[in-house]
Formats: C-alpha cells, sequence, structure tokens
C-alpha cells in the first residue's frame, strides 16, 4: 500500500507542469509573484511575449515622464533609472520598477553589474503592474505590500499611476497617503512636479 501511494505522488509530482523562471515577475521573502496570465503561457493559449508586454497607454505616460525628469533633474545629482529596472530590496526578494531615481553616488558601483541593484532609490514612480494578483486576497494588498516593502527599505516616496481608474496614489513614511486625479499637481522631489493629465494634453492625446 505504502510502495503505491508512493509511486502515485511521484507521478503526480512529474505530471505538473513547473513554472519557467522566465514568469517569475517579482519575487517577495523568496515566493515569487508571476506574470499576469501566466498559466496561460503554460497552457499554450499566449506567448511569453503577450503577457511581458506593456499597453500603448503604459509606454505613452513612461515616456512623457522619461522626458520630463530628465529635463528638471540634476543628473549630475541623481540616476533615472526606468524599463522595469530591478531592485533587491531584501534577501530572496526583488521588485520590477517603472521608473526609479536614485543618488547617481549610491548606484554608480552597480550600473554596470549585471545584476540587480541593492541600493534603495529615493523615489519610485508605478504605472499600473503587470503581476498576476489572484494570489492576494484582495488585488489592494499587492499594491500595499509592494508600496510598504518599498518605503520601509529606504525609498522616501513611492507615486503608483491608475491607468484604468485615473488615479495617482502618493506614499511617504509617516504621512498620510494620499489618492488623487490625473490632474494633481504631483511633487516628486524637491520643487519637481508633475501635472499628468497636462503632459498627456500636451501631446496631443487625451484620457
Amino acid at each position: 500500500m505504502a510502495t503505491t501511494i508512493k509511486k502515485e505522488l511521484k507521478n503526480k509530482k512529474k505530471s505538473r507542469k513547473k513554472v519557467p523562471r522566465a514568469l517569475i515577475y517579482e519575487m517577495r521573502k523568496g515566493s515569487p509573484i508571476y506574470y499576469r496570465d501566466y498559466d496561460k503561457v503554460l497552457k499554450g493559449e499566449l506567448s511569453l511575449e503577450a503577457v511581458m508586454g506593456s499597453s500603448g497607454l503604459h509606454s505613452l505616460i513612461l515616456l512623457l515622464l522619461i522626458k520630463f525628469l530628465l529635463g528638471r533633474l540634476n543628473t549630475k545629482k541623481h540616476y533615472l533609472g526606468t524599463g522595469e529596472v530591478g531592485y533587491k530590496f531584501a534577501p530572496r526578494s526583488w521588485y520590477n520598477l517603472d521608473i526609479a531615481i536614485w543618488e547617481k553616488e549610491k548606484v554608480k558601483p552597480y550600473l554596470t553589474q549585471d545584476k540587480l541593484i541593492p541600493v534603495a532609490p529615493e523615489v519610485v514612480i508605478e504605472i499600473d503592474t503587470k503581476a498576476d494578483l489572484r494570489k492576494f486576497e484582495n488585488p489592494q494588498d499587492y499594491f500595499h505590500r509592494k508600496t510598504q516593502d518599498l518605503l520601509d527599505s529606504g525609498v522616501k516616496k513611492v507615486i503608483w499611476i491608475f491607468t484604468k481608474d485615473k488615479k495617482i496614489w502618493i506614499a511617504e513614511n509617516k504621512k498620510p497617503w494620499l489618492i488623487v486625479d490625473f490632474d494633481y499637481d504631483i511633487p516628486v522631489m524637491g520643487k519637481i512636479k508633475f501635472n499628468l493629465k497636462k503632459l498627456i494634453e500636451e501631446e496631443g492625446q487625451n484620457v
């Protein structure tokens, strides 16, 4: 009987499809957070590129913010990281960041290394997420958890842009977290502020 059970368990393990590393979007305390619809890739219903790709609106907002920040940041003092740069915030833990602003001297040693950056940025700006949120009791749990992890690790400010609801979330340690509209002047650092609605309209677009 025991031999039969062992064989069944062994066959069951073999039948499970192992999730490829490429489908891991982020990692928190050794627990993987997969790309949204990763299971459809495993079933052959979607390609890997389909779940990793960004929407047109995500691309537009990202471009507008990069252009805006590069025009106002002192690039001798600060480094602007983009393109889902990987930030290792704790052992066996890392997050992808759409936009991150670092003190240049602190991050400089890691910019030529082929590995995740272990230094906390000053500011992080996120646009939606590609994470699969089904493992969370509530989708907001992911955003709260990621935000708090970033702040606890030394990030001074986290800004979330939610394109579906047209809302922006501003979070800082020991301050009330704010939820505002796209037409709000968002303070980034120092005197640098952006108004997303105006940036989009200046590009001849409307959302």
